[in-house]
C-alpha cells in the first residue's frame, strides 16, 4: 500500500473525479486514498476474466486496460467495450454487490491500477458517518434518475410537439421552402413572367419596359430570401431528426430494460417450477417404493410364510 504523502494527494485526486465519490469531503478522499492498493500488471496480462467474483474497483493510475466481452469459441473475436486511460475507473459497482463480473480487463501496456476492495471501502464507510451518507445520497440520486428515466413514456410524437410549438417566422419558413420545391411555385413564376412581359409590351404606357430592370430587382430580392428561408428550414428538420433518434434511443433502452426484467422473471418462474417438479418426482417415488414394499402382517415377518 502506498505510503508517499505525494501518493496519498494523487490518489484523492483521482477519486475526486470519480462520480461515486466527488460528494465525499477533502478527508475521506484521503483515507480512502490511503487504503488504495497499487498493482501492477504487464502489457497482455489478465487484470479479472468475466464471470470471476467480484470485490473490489480499480482506478488507472498509469498505462491502460481494454475492457472486453471474450469470444465464445475459439475462432470468435473478443468485443471491445472501452479502452480505459489513466484516470479513469472500472468495476465499482463490485463495492456493493457479491455479483460475477460482466467483462473481462486486460493491461495493453504496462499498467499500475489502484485496487480499492470492498472490505476496505466498508471499513471505511463504518468509521465515517458523513462518507455513508454522501454514498447513500448519491446512489439515491442515481437510482431517482434511472426510475424517472424507465416511468416516463418513452414513445412521443417529437415532430408533432415540435411543430405545435413553432413560432410564426418559423412556419413562414417552412411554408416558403414547402412551396419553393412544388409546381406550383414554378407555374407561377413561369405566368407571372409572361403576365410582366406582355403587359409591358402591349399596354400604351409600360410601367417597367425591357429588360425588365424592376422585374429582375423582385427576383433577386425573392433569391435573397428564398435562401436564408429555406436553411432555417433544413435546420429545424436536423432538430427533428435529431429529436427523432434521441426517442428511439430512449425506446430501444427501455425495451431492453423490460426484456432484461421479464428474462429474470422467466427464470425465476423456471428455478421455481423446477423445485416444485423435484418435489413432485420425489413424492411419487415415495408412493411408489410405499407400494412396491408388501404390508407387514401381525405378528409375522414380511411376505407370505
Amino acid at each position: 500500500m502506498s505510503t508517499g504523502h505525494g501518493a496519498r494527494m494523487l490518489h484523492s485526486e483521482l477519486l475526486a473525479q470519480i462520480p461515486l465519490f466527488d460528494t465525499l469531503e477533502a478527508e475521506d478522499l484521503d483515507a480512502l486514498g490511503r487504503r488504495m492498493t497499487e498493482r501492477a500488471y504487464k502489457a497482455g496480462e489478465v487484470v479479472f476474466d468475466k464471470g470471476a467474483k467480484g470485490s473490489s474497483m480499480y482506478v488507472v493510475l498509469s498505462g491502460a486496460v481494454q475492457i472486453f466481452l471474450p469470444g465464445t469459441g475459439p475462432d470468435e473475436p473478443r468485443v471491445v467495450l472501452k479502452d480505459a486511460r489513466t484516470g479513469e475507473y472500472f468495476g465499482e459497482l463490485s463495492l456493493f454487490d457479491d455479483k460475477p463480473r460482466s467483462a473481462s480487463v486486460e493491461a495493453v501496456v504496462e499498467t499500475t491500477l489502484l485496487e480499492l476492495t470492498r472490505e476496505e471501502f466498508s471499513d471505511h464507510l463504518s468509521k465515517s458517518r458523513n462518507a455513508a451518507m454522501a454514498i447513500l445520497a448519491e446512489m439515491a440520486e442515481r437510482l431517482r434518475e434511472t426510475n424517472a428515466l424507465l416511468s416516463q413514456r418513452a414513445a412521443r410524437d417529437v415532430v408533432k410537439e415540435l411543430d405545435e410549438n413553432l413560432t410564426w417566422g418559423q412556419k413562414l419558413a417552412d411554408r416558403v421552402a414547402e412551396l419553393n420545391g412544388s409546381w406550383a411555385f414554378i407555374l407561377f413564376l413561369l405566368a407571372l413572367t409572361l403576365g410582366w412581359a406582355g403587359a409591358n409590351k402591349f399596354l400604351p404606357s409600360p410601367f417597367d419596359e425591357y429588360p425588365f430592370q424592376f422585374y429582375n430587382l423582385f427576383l433577386a430580392i425573392l433569391v435573397a430570401l428564398q435562401g436564408p428561408l429555406i436553411v432555417m428550414s433544413q435546420n429545424r428538420e436536423s432538430v427533428k431528426d435529431r429529436a427523432q433518434a434521441e426517442t428511439d434511443f430512449r425506446v430501444n433502452l427501455k425495451n431492453e430494460v423490460g426484456i432484461e426484467t421479464l428474462l429474470r422473471e422467466v427464470g425465476a418462474l423456471r428455478a421455481e417450477t423446477n423445485k416444485r417438479f423435484e418435489v413432485i418426482e420425489r413424492m411419487m417415488r415415495t408412493d411408489r417404493v410405499r407400494a412396491e414394499v408388501p404390508a407387514k402382517k401381525p405378528g409375522g415377518p414380511l411376505g407370505p410364510s
